[in-house]
C-alpha cells in the first residue's frame, strides 16, 4: 500500500474516532468530577462519575435521582452543578425542624449527611422544573436559595461513580 494511501486511512480513522466521541459525549454519556462537598456523604471531592443522557430524554427524572445541570440564572453562577432531585413538577416541598416534606409527607433520606438546620416555607415546583438539594444539606447552595432548575438545563443523570475504585457505586436512574 502506498504511503499516501496509508496516510489517508490514518486521517480518516482519526476523524471517525473524534466524530464518534463527540456524538457519544453530546447525546449518550460523559465523564464528570465532583468539585465540592455539597453531595457528601454520597459523593466526595474528586470523585469521577459517568453521566448518562439517554434516559433523561426517554423517561425524564425521578425523585432521588442525582442530576447534573447548568446553574440556573437565579444562582448567578456560570458553572455545572450536581444535586439530588427532591421535588418534581407539581410537588410541594417544605422543611420543618430538620425534616424535608414532599406533598406533606416526610421524605425518607438515608443519603443525607445531616438534617437541615433552617426551615423552608412551602413551595410548589412549577411545570418543566425540578427542586434539587445537595445531600450535605447545611453546606449546599441549591434550590432553597435560588429556586428550581428548568428541565432544559439538565444535562444528565449520574449513572455510576468509577473513581476512586474503592468507592465505585452504581446509582438509580
Amino acid at each position: 500500500m502506498p504511503a499516501a494511501s496509508k496516510f489517508r486511512e490514518l486521517i480518516l480513522t482519526v476523524m471517525m474516532a473524534v466524530l464518534l466521541s463527540l456524538v457519544i459525549r453530546t447525546f449518550v454519556a460523559e465523564a464528570r468530577w465532583i468539585p465540592s462537598t455539597s453531595m457528601l456523604p454520597t459523593l466526595k471531592v474528586g470523585d469521577r462519575l459517568l453521566i448518562e443522557k439517554v434516559s433523561l430524554r426517554v423517561s425524564g427524572v425521578d425523585r432521588g435521582n442525582i442530576v447534573v445541570f447548568k446553574a440556573p440564572p437565579a444562582s448567578r453562577l456560570d458553572e455545572v452543578m450536581i444535586k439530588r432531585v427532591v421535588g418534581l413538577p407539581g410537588d410541594t416541598v417544605s422543611i420543618k425542624r430538620g425534616i424535608v416534606y414532599v406533598n406533606g409527607n416526610p421524605l425518607e433520606e438515608p443519603y443525607e449527611l445531616e438534617k437541615p438546620r433552617e426551615d423552608f416555607k412551602l413551595f410548589t415546583v412549577p411545570e418543566n422544573s425540578i427542586f434539587v438539594m445537595g445531600d450535605n444539606r447545611n453546606n449546599s447552595y441549591d434550590s432553597r436559595f435560588w429556586g428550581v432548575v428548568p428541565m432544559e438545563l439538565v444535562i444528565g443523570k449520574a449513572l455510576f461513580c468509577y473513581y476512586p475504585w474503592r468507592d465505585m457505586t452504581v446509582f438509580e436512574i
